[in-house]
């Protein structure tokens, strides 16, 4: 039983740090701004930082200019424009070579949600409860 929860945790811990399709295969490079501590991975004229350390409630302000910083380190290209979450952030790069790539806001194909149990609420004759949705 010891040995199946080592193997769960060892593989939830791996996927902390696991690059989105874009950037498989290339190699991160570890940098830390301001505390906060990324690994970055740059191809073409599109980066990907992800933050790879604890912190208390962040904000994506705070994280959205660190990310960018980060990026523009190990890049060495100017930073266009900064988007995601706490978690990942995704910069276009001017790298002086043409035009930076275009924006790329891509919507999942499906979105299922199903309702949390016990989480219905009424409230002058409406209910309201809390879904739980993936994207596929």
């Amino acid at each position: 039983m010891r040995s199946l929860f080592a193997v769960c945790a060892a593989v939830f811990l791996i996927a902390c740090n696991t690059p989105s399709p874009e950037f498989r295969g290339v190699a991160p490079t570890r940098v830390t701004v301001q505390g906060s501590t990324f690994d970055v991975r740059v191809r073409g004229g599109r980066a990907e930082a992800i933050r790879v350390n604890a912190q208390y409630a962040p904000r994506f302000g705070p994280i959205q200019s660190r990310a960018g910083t980060a990026i523009a380190m190990v890049s060495g290209c100017e930073v266009v424009e900064v988007t995601g979450d706490q978690a990942q952030a995704f910069a276009r790069l001017d790298c002086g070579n043409g035009p930076p790539p275009k924006s790329r806001r891509s919507m999942p194909w499906e979105i299922e949600c199903l309702p949390v149990p016990g989480s219905e609420i009424e409230i002058a004759g409406e209910v309201s409860l809390d879904l739980d949705c993936a994207a596929f």
